[in-house]
């Protein structure tokens, strides 16, 4: 590694030409001509004012943590890793690489090739990322970005706090699961006094800063210096509209027609919509003569798998970019090229109801800090710029803070756009609008995470510290839940099964049908079903023609939608992976290529762990009947039984009545048969129709053999209770039997002897 200062490029007064011989520090490599350009870029942002403040507090942080406080979209993302880089390059990595952690896997994609380029160096080789589907990074990795949920379980396999000598948690904000949990286990091992002085920095939307102050201690904060001018132009509609989508489309086509410069950044609340809404669009563009450049539409939201790297990458200047997103882009991301934002004011969110174990679908009003982060998306930026997340140039002003200077905007400066929001200025001053988001540990499944705490020798959840507590019944089901899996000892702590189970980056009662598959000889296939359970859904829309209709249904399996899964799989890689293959039926390509590499990184982890694999063998008899037990053996909570012959099935953990989903193999099949008796089913979401998602029959003697006898007991009463009550005394009557024939079978010779 090079002995060259560090920073000597930045603070030179050189220009590029002349200062071709400076080297970077990070590889020994001199500089390349981008570099200075993306410099220059770099210290405009408003995040720039505050590089020497925050360095000083990075080194001198009593507690050694830092909060660093700042608006949307004014550089904190691709700035404070590289500045913690070289923070850690000073000291020779001696404490460790740098790690930063990003609530969406997308988003840690996206700011690792940023860095890279402006950092000038290789990504994969000095600046990584890691995300469920790829993990790239090597042994020279020294800046890398990662999950969230990944750096906590990677937390959850060792005591101490990992090979990282400065941690960074960016958007809390959003307040992830994971990174509150994070959060917590630093807290407590920063007042155990952890041995190497391990930096952690903490950054956060203005909103937060209060609450993380008083959680972390009233540790140092660096202020990101706010713009003195150029807020975008709000304008509010009389009315909530009755139909989000037209009233979207509407705006768009409107401010197109004014040829109002700028891209379009536009928030509905689903996926759903946000597809209705590309779909209305197009349509509506070929339908009109739209003045000025053509537009590009880009859908936005996780579902797109890397497809939405489009939106960042695509820097053609001829076309006008249309934007259509969700949460998703709340604070995660920044796109430069945005002057006009297009607000809806709603969510839709999957909460958990841990006391029927099902997910509620709630569509609700975003919060104050939401509304205001997606006003701020609309500020104007230079032309040119190159189109990646968190790296929008503004100006700044003096901050009152003495010793931070003002950062110098170019003269090129494009001024904000509009944000049209399609509600009353009254609406955000309802009750029901909240100031923050909601914690997301109030609202999702607690189960893995118990798992990890519990990883971690945290024997009861309270012993953990948390931003929000989550409600005490959602963390009794989860321990009762990881109880029933048999995750757990007589002690309450992690038994040698729930320990294998924690090293799955999937739900437990997943890892626990992956691990019974080694038992029943199926592991092959579980693997496959277990990425594509994991995995985007594989499909992308109903059937649009009876051609590709046909073409679906010769891809489903008698056995249900789990086997359909697997031969959609299979079908996928026969077929070369093709992605003419993938849209002839629908079928989305991004996602079953997700599958592919989740599906190595399992059966890799399953040959660390030294677990049997097994040869593939779906289609036979006896690997159907195997696959059933594997899937019985860890979703035995999720079975629900048909109660009058005509697709009404009563869950069998609590008495709720809910249907097949539209898209369940058995709904579409011709000619229509008798719904299946007894089903396993992946997944139950409070909706419009209460549907039961990725479904398959299951015979109920399955259920009592391999589910455990305490939970047969806790059932709640009901007819299915009484059924199964009834099988289990038949079938400990046959086997009583069957013992008895055989003891007399052994008994006779010895009489003849």
């Amino acid at each position: 590694m090079a002995s060259q200062p560090l920073g000597l490029a930045e603070e030179s007064s050189q220009s590029p030409g002349e200062s071709e011989l400076a080297v970077n520090p990070f590889d020994g490599l001199p500089f390349s001509s981008g570099y200075y350009k993306l410099l220059e870029q770099r210290r405009a942002l408003p995040i720039w004012a505050a590089r020497f403040t925050f360095l000083e507090q990075l080194e001198s942080s009593p507690c050694g943590v830092v909060l660093v406080s700042g608006e949307p979209g004014s550089g904190k993302s691709t700035q404070i890793p590289q500045w913690c880089a070289e923070f850690a390059l000073a000291r020779g990595f001696q404490q460790g690489q740098v790690a930063v952690t990003q609530p969406y896997p997308l988003a840690a994609l996206s700011l690792a090739q940023r860095v890279a380029d402006e950092m000038d160096l290789t990504l994969g080789q000095e600046i990584g990322y890691s995300t469920p589907q790829e993990d790239c990074t090597g042994p020279d990795t020294l800046l890398r970005f990662c999950w969230d949920r990944l750096l906590l379980q990677e937390m959850a396999s060792a005591r101490g706090t990992g090979t990282w000598g400065v941690l960074v948690l960016d958007e809390a904000q959003e307040r992830s699961v994971a990174s509150d949990a994070l959060q917590g286990l630093l807290r407590d091992a920063k007042l155990g006094n952890l041995p190497g002085d391990p930096r952690v920095v903490v950054i956060t939307d203005p909103a937060l800063e209060p609450k993380l102050r008083a959680f972390w201690g009233n540790p140092p904060i660096v202020r990101v210096p706010r713009e003195a001018c150029g807020s975008p132009t709000v304008i509010y509609r009389d009315t909530v509209p009755a139909d989000r989508v037209e009233a979207t489309c509407q705006a768009v086509l409107e401010l197109c027609q004014e040829e109002a410069p700028g891209d379009v950044l536009v928030y509905l609340p689903s996926e759903e919509e946000i597809s209705l809404c590309c779909e209305s669009l197009s349509r509506g563009v070929r339908s009109l003569d739209l003045p000025g450049a053509p537009l590009r539409l880009l859908p936005l939201h996780p579902g797109c798998g890397q497809a939405t790297q489009a939106v960042y990458e695509d820097a053609d200047l001829s076309v006008r970019k249309v934007v259509v997103t969700h949460w998703l882009a709340d604070f995660s991301f920044s796109l430069p090229s945005i002057r006009h934002v297009i607000d809806s004011g709603w969510e839709l969110r999957s909460v958990y109801k841990p006391q029927i174990r099902a997910e509620s679908q709630v569509l609700r009003p975003i919060s104050k800090c939401q509304a205001d982060a997606r006003r701020l998306r609309a500020r104007g930026s230079p032309p040119g710029k190159l189109p990646y997340p968190e790296s929008q140039p503004e100006k700044s002003h003096q901050h009152a803070n003495p010793g931070v200077s003002t950062a110098v905007f170019p003269q090129d400066f494009v001024p904000p756009g509009s944000c049209i929001r399609l509600y009353p200025k009254s609406f955000l001053e309802q009750e029901e609008v909240p100031p923050l988001p909601q914690p997301r540990v109030w609202e999702e499944k607690l189960s893995p995470l118990l798992l990890l705490l519990k990883r971690r020798q945290i024997a009861e959840p309270g012993e953990c510290h948390f931003l929000d507590r989550p409600a005490p019944e959602a963390l009794m089901q989860a321990l009762e839940d990881l109880d029933y899996l048999a995750a757990l000892d007589d002690d309450g702590d992690l038994s040698d099964l729930g320990v294998i189970l924690s090293e799955f980056p999937l739900p437990p009662e997943l890892a626990k049908a992956l691990l019974a598959s080694c038992e029943f000889d199926c592991v092959d296939e579980m693997l496959t079903l277990a990425a594509m359970l994991t995995a985007a859904p594989g499909f992308t829309h109903p059937p649009l023609c009876a051609e590709e209709a046909a073409l679906r249904r010769a891809l489903e399996h008698t056995d249900g939608d789990h086997s359909s899964l697997i031969q959609v799989y299979e079908a996928f890689t026969l077929n070369g992976e093709d992605e003419a293959w993938c849209q002839a039926r629908g079928l989305s390509w991004a996602a079953l290529c997700q599958a592919r590499k989740l599906r190595a990184e399992l059966r890799e982890l399953m040959h660390h762990i030294e677990l049997p694999l097994s040869q593939p063998a779906f289609g036979s008899e006896q690997n159907r009947r195997d696959l059933q037990k594997a899937l019985v053996s860890g979703y035995f909570l999720q079975v629900a039984r048909d109660t009058d012959g005509t697709g009404n099935y009563l869950l069998l953990t609590h008495k709720h009545v809910a249907q097949l989903s539209p898209h369940c193999c058995y709904r579409g099949r011709r000619p229509p048969a008798r719904p299946p008796l007894w089903v396993l089913y992946h997944s139950f979401s409070i909706s419009k129709d209460n549907c039961l998602s990725i479904v398959s029959e299951i015979h109920p003697q399955l259920l009592v053999e391999l589910a455990p006898p305490y939970f047969l007991r806790n059932l709640p009463p009901s007819e299915s209770r009484d059924l199964l009550y009834q099988l289990r005394e038949e079938m400990a009557g046959s086997s009583a039997g069957s013992e008895s024939s055989s003891t007399q079978e052994l008994g006779d010779p010895c009489v003849l002897q």
